[in-house]
């Protein structure tokens, strides 16, 4: 928590500092939103709490919300009004995983998909096919995680 409080007084420094910052802003109501919301204000950081799906479950197809494939543990499901599609994001936890072709993990993510129980700080790790993928990725399920926007991105995420 001293760090989130020391990263938001240095994030209002550059932007009262900052000929950028919009004049009618309110910095400290803008932290204030943010730490209710679990988020860096105008930053792009998301404190989500992760679950982990894969094909086979229920309602689990082979495409995504934007029709694209979903792709192992590059899918991302998201609440749409608070991380939208398209998004690319990059989650520090994952960095290292092994992914399903042997390589580790990068951290990066494409936020695609979408789920009826998937509201606020919430996300949905998509792990691959059957339940059996899900197990190396176990100790993320319920954790609190730090999504970084990284940029938005056209068409469908590589595979």
């Amino acid at each position: 928590m001293r760090r989130r409080l020391a990263a938001l007084a240095v994030l209002s420094a550059i932007g009262i500092c900052s000929n950028a910052q919009a004049a009618n802003s309110d910095p400290v109501g803008d932290m204030i939103t943010s730490l209710l919301a679990g988020g860096l204000p105008g930053t792009g950081v998301f404190n989500v709490k992760a679950t982990l799906y894969h094909a086979g479950a229920k309602g689990v197809g082979a495409l995504d919300s934007l029709g694209c494939k979903v792709v192992p543990m590059r899918t991302i499901a998201v609440d749409k009004t608070v991380i939208p599609r398209r998004t690319v994001l990059f989650i520090k936890e994952t960095v290292g995983l092994k992914m399903p072709d042997g390589r580790e993990h990068d951290g990066y993510w494409y936020a695609t998909d979408i789920g009826s129980a998937i509201k606020g700080q919430r996300i949905d790790l998509y792990t691959g096919r059957g339940a059996g993928s899900m197990k190396q990725m176990q100790q993320l399920n319920l954790a609190q995680l730090t999504a970084v926007k990284v940029r938005q991105f056209e068409g469908c995420p590589p595979n």
